[in-house]
């Protein structure tokens, strides 16, 4: 297979490249670098410095390429800057993606898998989290990665365009190798922030909220090795090519933790004390964001392998704590 992956040196996209490389597959990465590095693309892939609202640099990349279909990354994705700042998230997120379905449709390059959120739900109704739940997001994150989905149902309609859309939750770890990893500036997920006490970059972690309805108090979510998602995204894309139809799936492990359940368990992993201080809640936190992944597991034959909690973390760890400033040192 000849795949696309646009905002491949980010953290997902460079973990599904490396994925893709491993298998013998024929890779090319676009990123524009805004929050992606050049470091985090792996040898073996053509590299493409370009942007998607830019129309010529797409048109000619898949003139050129004629990729066999496209795995899309590249979307902002952090809540709390959506919120003082929805109208990047819509340029980017959604105008930018409306150029790249211009320039597939131009090209005929007609299968796509897209790197959805479990922000499209909101508050859920139900747990686990099927993908008929309704959806109502809390965030313009979450608007406008549901926006993206209808985007493509309607160019698909359209234009005979075929999609997967892969709603994950918390994705987390590192590459076995240690030589990729997470690296956010600045830092929003847990596991990170948590792994920077151990490496001197902070003194404690902040627990908001411990009023939840959950049996500690602390929201719970599911948390999934970014490797599981790569390989559910490299799936997707067989399942497209051998002739599948447009579709929605959740990833996810199934197993909600708790905030205090992951800070013990980096305590034991990385053998530090790791003091803890507990603040009020943040808006919109919902108390449980666990999913079902029983329909990719069934129609995309995927199966989660790094699905226990503290080799999520040790894998985190074995990339943080010899690269304590990500790709910058």
């Amino acid at each position: 297979m000849k795949i696309l992956v646009l905002g491949g040196a980010g953290y997902i996209g460079s973990h599904t490249a490396l994925e893709l490389v491993k298998a013998r597959n024929d890779v090319i990465v676009a990123d524009n670098l805004s929050t992606g590095y050049r470091k985090a693309v792996p040898e073996k892939t053509g590299f493409y410095e370009g942007d998607l609202h830019d129309f010529d640099f797409l048109d000619n990349l898949l003139s050129k390429e004629k990729p066999d279909a496209v795995i899309h990354f590249a979307a902002f994705s952090l809540v709390g800057e959506s919120v003082a700042n929805p109208l990047k998230y819509y340029d980017n997120n959604l105008c930018g993606t409306k150029v790249l379905l211009e320039a597939m449709v131009k090209n005929h390059v007609d299968k796509i898998v897209f790197s959805s959120t479990a922000a499209t739900y909101g508050e859920p109704k139900n747990i686990p989290i099927l993908e008929g739940d309704p959806t109502c997001p809390t965030n313009p994150y979450g608007e406008t990665k549901l926006a993206m989905e209808k985007m493509f149902k309607w160019t698909a309609n359209a234009n005979g365009l075929r999609y997967v859309s892969l709603r994950y939750f918390n994705a987390c770890g590192a590459d076995e190798s240690g030589t990729i990893g997470e690296a956010h500036d600045p830092e929003s997920h847990l596991i990170p922030l948590i792994l920077q006490v151990p490496n001197g970059q902070r003194e404690g972690i902040s627990i908001y909220g411990t009023d939840y309805d959950t049996p500690d108090g602390t929201c719970i979510r599911d948390y999934i090795h970014v490797t599981d998602l790569a390989q559910a995204h490299i799936l997707a894309v067989k399942y497209l090519i051998d002739g599948g139809k447009s579709d929605i799936f959740n990833l996810g492990n199934g197993v909600g933790y708790s905030v205090r359940e992951v800070i013990e368990a980096a305590r034991r992993v990385t053998g530090h004390p790791i003091p803890t201080a507990e603040t009020p809640r943040r808006a919109g936190d919902p108390a449980r964001l666990v999913a079902s992944s029983e329909k990719a597991k069934k129609i995309l034959g995927w199966k989660p392998v790094h699905n226990s909690l503290e080799e999520i973390i040790a894998s985190a760890w074995n990339w943080h704590k010899n690269h304590p400033h990500g790709y910058n040192g």
